[in-house]
């Protein structure tokens, strides 16, 4: 992959709408729970699919459409051979699909639930089934991104394209991102490696950057090692989208569970990437915020205090002074101010000093 052209001044990135979510800089990260084929083929496992993200705090749920027939043939070779009860790959993704009806359910379970509803359609019959439930956005798979017949079917509705950059040049983000653009679809990308699980060398953070300025457009991690890190990471870098595929436990079945989160990961995800948004936003004052810790400083903070009992009288050197945490005194960072000056009364070892026992 050749590196980006760099402009002396990016163009603005441009937002896009999803339903009630904007997406663009400064704004929370989307963040889409991939539910992909966890769900096995079973309807009742991918309705328990969107409970499970939405109790986990994420933004959106997404699932693939698959048409066998529309998609693939009995000719089409494993990725991994990892099903027992599947002949071919044919047979696989014929058992993943749903009717119109049942993928109309999941999509209004998904929007009770507060979340937005995302697939990624794999040929022109899934465009248009999805199209007719009316869907807010398009997902743009990894190996799709060089199929124009698609993107085509896609661009035409108009809706935002998230395009995942998984297998792709920049030559073909350029010529996918130029399509789908002219006829009128506002774009999105994440930057992912298609692997499973992606090892860390490999999720390319810096390349979210890239794609942002080469496309002026929000930008985002779609995370395939299974861990939560490069989500945060990339949090710290202030994306607008991130995308993590979930399993309930990685004993599950399917060949996209070495490169999932669990629940109870997405949760602790979600709660991480919001408090790195905090973080990151949040510009403090250090002397404003010193200001307000004063009783705190007072607190842990070092006092003035004699070495040995002193009586009155006694002018004031540096081998007289100790500093101890005693919550009051004069500060231990003026000392230099102390030195010099007499005692006028007599002060015990360790007795913090005051500016009424001392004169010039």
């Amino acid at each position: 992959m050749t590196q980006p052209q760099r402009t002396e001044s990016p163009p603005r990135v441009q937002e896009i709408d999803l339903a009630a979510r904007t997406i663009g800089p400064g704004r929370p990260a989307l963040i889409i729970a991939e539910v992909a084929q966890a769900h096995d083929g079973s309807l009742g496992m991918a309705h328990a699919y969107i409970d499970a993200a939405a109790t986990a705090g994420a933004d959106a749920v997404k699932f693939q459409t698959h048409i066998a027939a529309a998609e693939s043939t009995p000719h089409e070779p494993w990725r991994v051979p990892f099903s027992r009860q599947d002949a071919a790959r044919y047979d696989y993704w014929k058992r993943m699909e749903f009717t119109p009806e049942q993928w109309s359910g999941l999509k209004l379970h998904a929007e009770e639930k507060g979340l937005v509803f995302l697939s990624s359609p794999f040929s022109d019959e899934a465009v248009d089934l999805l199209d007719r439930l009316g869907m807010v956005a398009w997902k743009v798979a990894s190996g799709e991104v060089d199929n124009p017949l698609l993107l085509e079917r896609i661009g035409r509705t108009g809706k935002p394209a998230l395009v995942s950059s998984g297998m792709s040049s920049w030559t073909d983000l350029d010529a996918a991102i130029e399509l789908l653009r002219r006829l009128g679809s506002p774009v999105a990308l994440f930057q992912c490696t298609t692997a499973y699980p992606c090892p860390a060398e490999k999720v390319g953070l810096h390349a979210i950057g890239q794609l942002r300025e080469r496309y002026a457009a929000p930008a985002g991690l779609s995370d395939h090692s299974g861990t939560i890190f490069p989500s945060l990471a990339a949090a710290a870098l202030g994306v607008e989208l991130l995308e993590v595929h979930l399993t309930f436990s990685r004993e599950m079945f399917g060949p996209d569970v070495p490169a999932s989160v669990t629940t109870a990961e997405l949760r602790q995800l979600v709660d991480g990437v919001r408090f790195i948004e905090r973080a990151v936003s949040s510009r403090p004052d250090k002397d404003a915020l010193s200001g307000e810790l004063e009783d705190l400083r007072r607190t842990f903070g070092k006092g003035l205090a004699p070495r040995r009992d002193l009586p009155a009288g006694t002018r004031l050197d540096r081998e007289h002074l100790t500093v101890k945490k005693m919550g009051g005194g004069i500060p231990a960072r003026r000392y230099r101010d102390v030195l010099g000056r007499t005692l006028l009364r007599s002060v015990a070892a360790d007795e913090p000093f005051s500016e009424a026992d001392l004169r010039d």
